[in-house]
Formats: C-alpha cells, sequence, structure tokens
C-alpha cells in the first residue's frame, strides 16, 4: 500500500469514523440529493468519459485516481464552489480534496461491488451524515 493509499484511508477514516469534516458532509449530501442518487453520480462519470474510473469506485479492485480537473468537469464548477464554500475552503483546494475524499466514499458505498439500490444507498448516506455530523 503507497503513500496515498495511506493517507486516502487515514482520511476516509476520519470522515466515516464520525470526525466533523464538512467537505466530506457535503459530498455525502451532494450523493443524496443527486438526481438518480448515487447511481446518478456515477452515471454523470460514465456520460462525461470516465466511467472505467468511477467503475474502479464500485468494482473491487483498487481505486482509480482522479484529478482535481476531472472533478471539475463532472461536478461542474458550481457545484465545486458550493462544497468549497461550505469547507470553507477554495475551489482548487476543495477540488484535490474531493478528488481524493470521493474515491474512498463511492467504495464505501458500494460494498458488494455494485451500486446498490436507491433505497439502501439512503439509508447508508444518513448513517454516514449522522457521524460526520458528530464531533469527536
Amino acid at each position: 500500500m503507497g503513500l496515498l493509499d495511506n493517507l486516502e484511508n487515514q482520511a476516509l477514516g476520519r470522515v466515516l469514523g464520525g470526525t466533523s469534516n464538512p467537505l466530506a458532509s457535503g459530498l455525502l449530501q451532494m450523493i443524496q440529493n443527486q438526481p438518480g442518487g448515487l447511481q446518478g453520480l456515477v452515471q454523470n462519470f460514465h456520460d462525461k468519459g470516465l466511467g472505467a474510473v468511477a467503475s474502479s469506485w464500485v468494482g473491487s479492485g483498487q481505486n482509480q485516481p482522479i484529478s482535481s480537473d476531472q472533478i471539475h468537469q463532472v461536478l461542474g464548477s458550481d457545484q465545486v464552489k458550493a462544497l468549497a464554500a461550505k469547507a470553507g475552503i477554495s475551489p482548487d483546494m476543495a477540488g484535490g480534496a474531493i478528488a481524493q475524499l470521493l474515491p474512498g466514499i463511492i467504495d464505501k458505498l458500494t460494498p458488494n461491488g455494485q451500486v446498490p439500490d436507491h433505497n439502501s444507498v439512503m439509508g447508508m448516506l444518513g448513517g454516514l451524515l449522522q457521524n460526520v455530523g458528530k464531533a469527536s
């Protein structure tokens, strides 16, 4: 496991382990409010030519990395700016942070290597949002 994998796992552990993280909370809310939910978000990656990357996050193999520019391409600058504002960081910084967090979040939301039905995802997101909202 490389250094970036360790950093990703530490960050994701903090996010999903209950540490208050406004960017992670914003990402979870974005997925929850996305038309089509998690499936809709994954479809956006496919529509923007990054389907193989998103599929690696859903699948059981290693997660492929994504760049800040690619995050802006798929989510759109307005969405990245909104997430940045929520986290109190610059949009450039947010793009990089989202690129680090989103693969792990999607990976955790798809434990069986496929996107679960919408109701299952909503239940998982509700639990994650509750954990993220708690201060350590």
